[in-house]
């Protein structure tokens, strides 16, 4: 064993190239930048251009490492293909890729129409889906890699107005399952499912509610709702050595939440 390997070095990816969709703000935005921090050349991508590039540069400045802001509609397949292929031509490889891009909001069954609820499932997952088989036959070539996928609690959760939501990221995660054994041995593939997270869009609607956001923190039994922070260490954690021998699992982000904070 090398004397000079330190426990850290399992946390490192230097050297290595990763894609992280939905990320000119929020989540993926603390996750590109918890990646580069770590070594990693990092690719933004997301729908607005000057947004994404501009948290590109802002990544690369505070690093040292290459950023690159790349605008892609993920919903798009022709986009999707050529943000891999960008990325392969500018950086090289691919070895990490984070499908971040999704979401939705409440919905009331008797009132959603088949088409949005397909809409729904087709935005959360089939981007997913389609990136991650591209990327995995890139990642070989350079031996393997990772991919990550950002799910959500509402995968699990037994909640009011989330039939839509809740259930496409029931089949991201099922999805992330699956395709642990697909692509194994040479690309792990995990998820996260985060609960309640502090980013702007959550901030908006519990800022006029404090009532409401001092629950969610008391039904909390870690005694916070979450950072965006704490989903990018945990992506980190699953894109690094560390989890070295870890596919197909999901890591429950939730402060220790058993059911509904509202």
């Amino acid at each position: 064993m090398n004397d000079t390997h330190s426990v850290f070095d399992n946390f490192s990816l230097h050297g290595k190239v990763a894609i992280i969709t939905g990320a000119s703000k929020g989540i993926g935005k603390a996750i590109a930048m918890a990646f580069s921090q770590a070594g990693a050349n990092v690719v933004c991508a997301s729908r607005t251009k000057v947004d994404v590039v501009a948290t590109a540069k802002q990544i690369a400045d505070a690093t040292g490492n290459l950023a690159l802001g790349i605008a892609c509609d993920v919903s798009i397949s022709e986009e999707r293909t050529k943000l891999l292929q960008q990325t392969v031509s500018e950086m090289g490889r691919i070895d990490i890729l984070v499908n971040n891009a999704g979401g939705a909001g409440p919905n009331d069954p008797v009132r959603t129409s088949a088409e949005s609820f397909s809409k729904t499932l087709d935005w959360n997952v089939t981007p997913a889906f389609d990136l991650s088989k591209q990327a995995y036959q890139l990642m070989l070539v350079n031996g393997g890699g990772s991919i990550i996928n950002i799910s959500s609690r509402a995968a699990q959760l037994r909640q009011k107005n989330f039939s839509a939501y809740g259930s496409a990221k029931a089949a991201l995660s099922q999805l992330t399952r699956l395709l642990a054994q697909d692509f194994a041995p040479n690309v792990r593939v995990n998820a996260i499912e985060p609960g309640a997270i502090l980013t702007e869009a959550l901030e908006r609607f519990l800022s006029p509610n404090p009532e409401m956001k001092a629950g969610m923190i008391k039904n909390t039994p870690l005694g916070r709702l979450g950072e965006v922070e704490d989903v990018a260490n945990s992506a980190l954690f699953l894109a690094s050595p560390a989890s070295a021998w870890i596919t197909g699992k999901i890591i429950e982000l939730d402060g220790g939440v058993e059911g509904s904070i509202l």
